[in-house]
């Protein structure tokens, strides 16, 4: 076999780069792997500076393992590096890929790598991570005095494949170690759940577990701190340096024991079942409370590892350390393992204890369930059922909470509390919404261990706090629905529950929640059977008051009931009449000297701002006596008054009010809304009946005047009928004159006399009581002719100038412009014209006289009055009477609508000449006519009268 030839120069990069790959691929130890990679690359590449750190990712640092140095010195390229944001180095890191550096010495986010290129001149850097499968696992940086950083292909990936297989070396190795330490854990837990086995009491399983859990870890102690939820503490149960604490040792609590309240967010890490670990500058928690629990500890480093059983948490496994300490996979795991077995074998210590109160609580559900469904005394029920629950659950406030939805608030329905401790008095804000959606969700009690710290139901902590309360279980009584009624558990110290008592509390609730809706629907059925007898009662009274005449016993009695149903000590009514200015009180009743009011004062009802504001609602008014302003409170003067509540009377929307009810009592009273609904339906009631009051007392009072009125009338013109009649029988016995001219005239006058009496006559045996209605016919001119007469004098007086238009049409004829006639004064004149009217002619004639008296009236000196006849198709005869008088708009209106809106309110229509023409009016409808009124665009007033014609 010959001699093997010596490679040639292009060989020489190959069979180093072979070399050193099968060295790192064979090679365990990391330093040696460090070397042979350091000399591989002062020995393949001309670089001044080399640099190789391995990555510390729980620290976020750089490991130096060496490299090449300009000088001898190379202390600096061992050295640990820590990583901060924006740095050159960290870029690498946490992209993953190569950087490059034309000059060192100007780069400034190279932090002390720019001073080290300014010391040896460096100029050109690479920076190349080492990787695998895109894990970080450390870097390499070299460095040469030229400018720039570019690195020949051929060489770059020589130097990329030896970093490569670096990289996955030191990988493998990482992975070997975890597994290594995985493996170990096995042994001991195994061991350690054997020995659990075979120990019965459970300190003991404990200090098994301490034990164990000592010699893995190795810190400087071991710990296992039980829960206290009475005062919510935790004291050390076992430990490897004492044998057993007991909890009743109050030294040795205060010395190894901490509070919830000191160290909330440990606790409640744990209580969600994380692990909390605070090591060297690394932190499961944030930097305020671990330097809490360090200093409450007395250690440097802490791994703890929850408790929980049936998601309790039972107390916390602890190892401690004095000295700053970087916790492993492996620590973790060993620690939440050992406390996982503790959680499996705590519960058996209380095992029989745990049975016997599940039997108990099952036993006390029984009971709440069968005196619901036995219908027993609710407040017995409830009793019993508060002082059990409070036993069994240790707390000492036991609240039931009925939402009030016009206070918009809860009220404490049933309370049961310590012989010591007074009542509670007060009544809880409804919830925020939130709160609100919380308790319609849950299905478990609420549980606010500490209400300082708990921002639930915040608006409940000031008078929480100010009754010594300090924490809370809350439960929705019907689950899934809105909170009308709550169960609340209170306890004065801070402290937690247990699952089986809030999953006790929980089926205790939706039982009283059937109690408390039971009760509130026979409260509503006994309140409302009441209201609707006091109802019932009060509409018999009113109908009964009715018919009394005495003086404003309507009125009292109505407000007697009121007073009764709202169970007030003032109702009084604040009275007045259409068109008054100032109202008068009627008192009702005044039961409490301290109610009483200046019942002699009038009220001005347009300043008088209680009158306005009840005025201005549609509903009721509800205010209290403060806000009253002062004018109001000179009256309603009573020291007691410190809730008013006042009502309009109102009928229709067309009646305006006249009236207002006030009721008046202690500021903390309430009204319900029944009793407000019963009120409004009482006081509708009175509204009505004390208008058909006064109604009927204005017709009768109308109806006896006209009576009266009537009366005189009728016997004075019986009278003068009488005496007409007895002048013309002696007339008649003395004879006609001789004298012929003087006997024409006589003769004329006797025939006229003679019709007069015999017309009198008529009316005085045909229209005693009642109308009666002639037919006649005369022609139109003749009715006019004798209607212009009757205002012959009035028309001189004013100057005022009278016009007939239209009487020289034919019957065919509907042209009314091409005849007129005009009067001046009183020439007599003609109206030829084929035109009559049939039906009672002598109450046409008055009703043409009262039109044309009016408009003379109302017109002014020197103006016209025009009289329009226009036949119409219908059978109807049109007479307009026009006039440039002014007519007030209000009476305009009222003729039109021809009735008042409100006979009891102030009316043109109640006096002349508004009275005399609503009568016209009427008359015409019931003799066949019709009478309106209007005004023209140019502001003339018309009077359109139709009449039926002769046939």
């Amino acid at each position: 076999m010959g001699q093997p030839q010596r490679p040639i120069a292009a060989e020489q990069p190959i069979i180093a780069l072979g070399r050193v790959l099968q060295t790192i691929r064979e090679e365990d130890n990391i330093d040696v792997l460090m070397d042979t990679t350091i000399s591989y690359i002062k020995e393949q590449f001309d670089y001044n500076l080399v640099w190789i750190a391995l990555y510390d990712r729980l620290k976020h640092t750089l490991i130096g393992k060496g490299g090449i140095a300009p000088d001898s010195d190379t202390k600096f390229l061992r050295k640990q590096i820590a990583l901060n944001p924006g740095d050159l180095l960290e870029q690498v890191v946490i992209e993953q890929r190569p950087l490059g550096v034309a000059d060192l010495r100007l780069e400034p986010r190279a932090a002390e790598w720019q001073e080290i290129g300014k010391k040896f001149n460096i100029q050109g850097t690479i920076v190349l991570p080492i990787r695998c499968k895109d894990r970080f696992l450390g870097l390499l940086l070299f460095g040469s005095e030229r400018w720039g950083y570019l690195l020949p292909g051929e060489a770059k990936a020589r130097l990329l494949m030896v970093l490569g297989e670096l990289g996955a070396v030191l990988a493998q190795k990482e992975l070997d170690l975890q597994q290594q330490q995985t493996k170990h854990l096995d042994e001991p837990l195994l061991n350690l759940l054997e020995n659990l086995r075979t120990l019965n009491n459970l300190d003991q399983k404990l200090k098994a577990v301490v034990q164990t859990t000592h010699q893995f870890i190795s810190p400087s102690r071991t710990n296992i701190y039980w829960f206290e939820r009475q005062g919510r503490y935790f004291w050390c149960r076992m430990s490897n340096q004492l044998a057993n604490i007991d909890r009743h040792s109050s030294q040795k609590q205060i010395a190894a024991g901490m509070t919830v309240q000191d160290l909330s967010e440990f606790y409640y890490a744990l209580s969600v079942n994380q692990i909390v670990w605070i090591g060297d500058e690394r932190s499961s928690l944030k930097s305020h409370f671990t330097a809490k629990v360090l200093q409450r500890l007395q250690v440097r480093s802490l791994l703890a590892a929850p408790i929980l059983w049936q998601k309790e948490l039972l107390g916390f496994l602890a190892v401690e350390s004095n000295e700053p300490r970087i916790w492993t996979e492996a620590d973790k795991n060993f620690v939440q393992s050992a406390a996982g077995l503790i959680s499996l074998v705590a519960p058996t210590e209380t095992m029989e204890s745990t049975i016997k109160q599940i039997q108990d609580d099952a036993q006390l559900n029984s009971q709440i369930a069968q005196a619901i469904y036995n219908n027993d005394d609710l407040q017995a029920t409830l009793s019993n059922c508060a002082t059990k629950v409070l036993t069994r659950v240790a707390a000492n406030r036991f609240l039931l909470l009925q939402y009030n939805p016009e206070q918009h608030n809860y009220q404490i329905i049933f309370q049961s509390q310590p012989q010591n401790r007074r009542p509670l008095t007060f009544t809880f804000h409804a919830p925020k919404d939130m709160d609100e959606q919380m308790l319609k969700s849950a299905k478990t009690a609420v549980e606010l261990q500490n209400i300082e710290e708990d921002l639930r139901f915040f608006n409940w902590r000031p008078l929480l706090l100010e009754h010594g309360m300090r924490s809370l279980l809350v439960c929705n009584c019907t689950q899934g629905h809105t909170p009308n009624a709550l169960l609340v558990i209170a306890h004065e110290t801070n402290r937690s529950w247990t699952t089986l008592e809030k999953e006790l509390l929980w089926v205790v609730s939706q039982q009283i929640g059937v109690i408390v809706r039971q009760w509130q629907l026979q409260t509503d059925t006994e309140q409302q059977q009441q209201i609707l007898h006091s109802i019932q009662q009060c509409l018999r009274i009113l109908e009964k008051a009715q018919s009394t005449h005495e003086e404003k016993h309507l009125e009292r009695t109505a407000l007697e009931q009121i007073a009764t149903v709202l169970n007030s000590p003032l109702a009084l009514l604040l009275s007045w009449l259409p068109g008054e200015n100032s109202a008068e009180i009627i008192p009702g009743i005044i039961h409490d000297s301290r109610f009483e009011v200046a019942v002699d004062k009038a009220i001005p009802i347009e300043t008088d701002a209680l009158i306005q504001w009840t005025l201005a609602k549609e509903d009721y008014l509800c205010v209290y006596a403060d806000d009253l302003p002062q004018g109001t409170r000179k009256w309603l003067n009573g020291q007691g008054i410190g809730k008013v509540l006042a009502i309009a009377l109102r009928t229709s929307a067309d009646y305006a009010p006249t009236s207002i009810l006030l009721v008046a009592d202690r500021r903390e009273q309430h009204w319900s809304q029944q009793s407000l609904n019963a009120t409004k339906t009482l006081v509708t009631q009175l509204a009505w009946s004390r208008r058909q009051q006064q109604i009927t007392q204005l017709l009768e009072s109308t109806t006896q005047e006209l009576r009266q009125l009537n009366w005189y009338k009728h016997r004075r013109l019986e009278e003068i009928q009488r005496t007409a009649t007895l002048l013309l029988s002696q007339i008649d016995d003395l004879g006609i004159p001789a004298n012929e001219l003087t006997q024409t005239r006589y003769k004329l006058l006797l025939r006229q006399l003679d019709h007069t009496t015999a017309a009198m006559t008529a009316l005085v045996k045909l229209e005693q009581w009642q109308l009666h209605c002639s037919s006649e016919t005369m022609p139109i001119a003749t009715l006019l002719k004798r209607s212009l007469e009757r205002v012959e004098n009035l028309l001189k007086q004013r100057k005022l100038w009278a016009g007939v238009h239209g009487l020289g049409q034919s019957a065919t004829d509907t042209d009314s412009s091409n005849s007129g006639i005009f009067l001046k004064g009183l020439q007599p004149s003609s109206y030829p014209s084929s035109l009559a009217i049939a039906g009672d002619i002598v109450k046409f004639e008055l009703v043409l006289y009262e039109l044309l008296v009016v408009a003379c009236n109302r017109s002014q000196s020197g103006d016209r009055i025009d009289i329009w006849c226009r036949r119409l198709e219908e059978g109807l005869l049109e007479l307009s009477i026009t006039d440039n008088g002014i007519i007030e708009p209000h009476l305009l209106a009222a003729l039109q609508h021809q009735t008042p809106k409100d006979v009891l309110a102030a009316s043109q229509l109640n006096q002349p000449p508004g009275l005399h023409l609503l009568i016209c009016q009427q008359l015409m409808q019931r003799l066949g006519g019709e009478l309106h009124f209007y005004q023209l665009p140019d502001h003339r007033v018309v009077s359109r009268l139709l009449l039926p014609l002769a046939v």
